[in-house]
């Protein structure tokens, strides 16, 4: 998946991104808040890949300041709007992918990315220009959706976001995430796992999956066998269809460390 078919497909769903109810009030931004551990007010924030905005809104009132990026222009438009509608003026906004960052050498305090990372077309390269803008000593938070260890299930989890959202790239083990960030210079802190009831409906109705395909993504995943239903909660509605289903998200915190 490219970055332009990747800016295409949000492009279309930026104003469904500031509405939906997991992007805005998961539990993962309360916790994330709780540490950051705001240092008054000091704290200069890259946001990369800030969608709608909602890393932005949570962060803002306890910083210096925030700069959030995303490659799509439609979500920055998004962002913008519901940024400035609730009133923070310490936001800056650019246009720039996760994998090349425009920002000087040890610029910020913390970078922090959320719900965004699946989508990457090169995360390696995402985490080294992480650590590049950091300052010596600043942390690095993502936030992201996560398969399962198992390989079968993570296969599962990966086949039926990427059938629902085709810019979906990839969503790493949580083992993954760790030992990736720790193989770059970054000492792993702490490690929070928060479990994710999806509505099958919304899910797909917010990435604009045509309704027959729809039926066939309902179809496969009620077909799997009883280990694929118990491990994802797979719920069917009364006309037959997944009606949610669950999965996991982390909130993984590292540190900068010297090369």
């Amino acid at each position: 998946m490219s970055n332009e078919e990747v800016k295409k497909a949000f492009g279309a769903a930026a104003d469904d991104y500031v509405k939906s109810e997991l992007h805005a009030k998961g539990e993962d931004l309360q916790a994330l808040l709780e540490a950051i551990q705001p240092a008054a007010g000091k704290e200069e924030v890259l946001d990369v890949a800030t969608g709608a905005g909602h890393v932005v809104h949570t962060v803002a009132p306890h910083v210096k300041r925030v700069t959030a990026t995303d490659m799509t222009p439609e979500m920055l438009e998004t962002a913008q709007a519901f940024v400035a509608s609730k009133g923070h003026t310490n936001v800056t906004f650019t246009e720039a992918a996760a994998e090349s960052l425009p920002f000087a050498l040890e610029q910020f305090d913390l970078v922090i990315t959320r719900l965004a990372a699946h989508h990457f077309a090169a995360t390696e390269a995402f985490i080294k220009e992480a650590w590049r803008v950091l300052k010596p000593g600043g942390r690095l938070y993502v936030l992201d959706n996560v398969a399962p260890e198992d390989e079968d299930l993570d296969h599962f989890y990966n086949k039926i976001e990427k059938w629902r959202d085709p810019s979906h790239n990839r969503a790493f083990k949580k083992t993954e995430w760790m030992q990736l960030i720790e193989a770059h210079s970054f000492n792993v802190e702490q490690v929070r796992s928060f479990s994710k009831r999806f509505t099958f409906n919304d899910w797909c109705d917010r990435m604009k999956v045509p309704a027959a395909e729809q039926e066939k993504l309902s179809s496969y995943m009620l077909s799997q066998d009883e280990r694929f239903q118990q491990a994802f909660s797979i719920d069917q509605a009364l006309d037959g269809s997944v009606e949610s289903f669950s999965g996991q998200s982390i909130l993984l915190q590292a540190q900068k460390q010297p090369s």
